[in-house]
């Protein structure tokens, strides 16, 4: 299992990586305009409108890929956690005689300062 998660981690990161590259090697609609004026931008390594199915293509599988992976894992990672109920349900609480037995403790240390700052006169703190 451990395997298959970490090779699903992987995919999706280079599908990531791979898709955010090539995004940016797209160039948006606001390109063309200059290749109207003649600024000569529009000849590219594909040719003028022929990278843009390329790239357009490729980044449609790379998002699916991520999008499927992203699935993946997730439904991988809650195999595991198949409870019902709340949290609350199965938080332990402490006993009542412990917590009983606690607060007469303090209140019994604290009447001891009280106790023993009354004979000497200097406040505790």
């Amino acid at each position: 299992m451990s395997l298959i998660l970490n090779i699903l981690v992987f995919v999706q990161i280079v599908a990531a990586i791979a898709m955010v590259l090539l995004i940016l090697m797209q160039h948006g609609k606001g390109a063309d305009m200059g290749a109207a004026f003649g600024s000569g931008a529009s000849g590219s390594l594909f040719g003028a409108s022929g990278g843009a199915n390329v790239l357009s293509r490729a980044t449609a599988v790379l998002a699916a890929v991520f999008f499927i992976c992203t699935l993946a894992l997730a439904g991988l990672g809650n195999q595991g956690t198949r409870s019902s109920g709340s949290v609350l349900e199965t938080s332990v609480l402490p006993s009542t005689a412990a917590s009983g037995a606690s607060a007469s403790a303090v209140a019994s240390s604290a009447a001891q300062a009280a106790t023993s700052s009354a004979k000497t006169g200097i406040p505790n703190q």
